[in-house]
This record gives C-alpha cells, structure tokens and sequence, in this order.
C-alpha cells in the first residue's frame, strides 16, 4: 500500500484532556469515517487510502489514517456496536481535532422494498436508544444538512430519510417505535447528538445489512455483498467529504 506520505495535520486542541480511550499511534485528519466494525475499518482503509497508517488499537477499536482520493488526509475509526461506544468514540475524536464525520454503518431495512445492499442516507434519527436522549436529545436528532446533501449528491440511488436508532439488536421489534423511519439501527442518534453538543457535522450513510419479514424473520446479507456495499458507501461518503 505505497503511495503518497499522509500530510502534516493540526495539532489538538489545547482546550481539550488527553483521550483515555484512543491512543493515536499516527496523525488524526479532521474529516473521519464511522464505521462500527473495526474489520471493516481496515477493509476500507486498505480498499480506499493511500498508505494508511494504524491511528488506533487500543481495546480493539481499530482506526487508519491515510490519504483520500483527492490527496488530502482522512482518518477512518470503528466505533464499536451501540450507543455508549459511539459516544466515546466521537467525542475523543473531536478532542483531537476532528470537524466532519460520516458514519458508514448498516441497518435493517423497515421500508417496503428496501433490499440488501441498498444505501440509505439518513437525514435524521428517531431517539430509541438511551444514550441519545442522556445526552439531552428530544425524539428526533438530526444530521447535518451539509453532509446530507453531500451524500445525496454522490450517493444518488441511496434512499433518504429518518432511522430509528435503538439498544437492541436481538429481542425487540424492529419496527416498535419506528414511526416514519425507514431502517434501523444503532448509532446515529447518539452521533448526531455528540456532535451538535461538540460543534462537529456528524452524517450518516447505511447499507442494509438485514430484512424482516411479517412474522419478523430476519434475512440476513452473505459477506461479499456486504463489503461491495461498504466500499460503494466508503467511496460515496469520502467524495462528500471533499472539499
């Protein structure tokens, strides 16, 4: 993976306490992808970077720093599953320095027709979950409009809309709760929160993982559709991160 040196980057703000979480092993870029599985942060830092570096592997969140497309810096973090891992993630990132994030996660499809693989750009989150509303959010957290229409831009087949982020993914109804959303899953509530409290536009890019059928059976996507889907969103949510 050779290539172009990963440019000098900006130190940390100076108004912030050292990370207990991440300990950075290489320079962090102000612009990050979120992925939840650290597998496929290394996945998308090998498929996508110019000679990614190892930014983090402390308790296995594993996070790359390396070189974009278009010869800037980005870091790509996994954030574990859930919301309390999300928050710590992100906050200690934007500690460090980071300004515009994108998660790119997965999600089980709600609305009618969604099929496995299929992209879903998140314009906002429906508060399932505890740790968005410990955070002070209402029912609903949004995203930033900015990235959103970024997303749209590069993204133009994914479907747009709310998901509803919850704690569970075995034992609950997907669809308790679920309202107007059109997925489900995990973090975005909590990201979307951490990041209007810490002043960082937070996005959000899924692919669906997962489909329910009447009787809440769940299908599940086979890997190699899984990382196809995870490289065409890398790719999406790098290009709006552009500029």
């Amino acid at each position: 993976m050779g290539g172009h040196p990963v440019q000098s980057l900006k130190s940390p703000p100076v108004s912030h306490s050292v990370p207990i979480h991440l300990r950075p092993t290489a320079p962090l870029a102000e612009r990050v992808l979120l992925p939840g599985d650290p597998g496929r942060a290394l996945a998308l830092a090998q498929t996508l970077l110019v000679a990614p570096r190892m930014f983090n592997h402390h308790r296995g969140l594993w996070g790359y720093t390396g070189t974009a497309p278009d010869g800037e810096p980005l870091t790509i973090q996994a954030t574990g599953m859930g919301g309390p891992s999300a928050a710590i993630v992100l906050w200690e990132l934007i500690a460090l320095g980071a300004r515009r994030a994108i998660r790119v996660g997965t999600c089980g499809a709600l609305a009618p027709g969604l099929e496995l693989g299929q992209l879903v750009i998140a314009r906002e989150a429906l508060c399932g979950d505890g740790t968005s509303r410990a955070l002070g959010a209402g029912e609903r957290a949004g995203a930033d409009e900015g990235l959103s229409a970024a997303l749209a831009r590069h993204a133009p087949t994914a479907l747009e809309g709310a998901v509803v982020s919850v704690d569970l993914f075995y034992g609950g109804d997907p669809h308790e709760g679920a309202g107007d959303a059109v997925a489900v899953e995990m973090e975005a509530a909590t990201l979307f929160s951490v990041g209007a409290r810490e002043g960082a536009a937070v996005g959000c890019l899924l692919a669906v993982s997962d489909t329910f059928d009447a009787s809440g059976a769940r299908g599940r996507i086979d890997d190699d559709t899984l990382l196809s889907a995870a490289e065409a969103m890398g790719a999406a949510a790098i290009a709006a991160l552009e500029g």
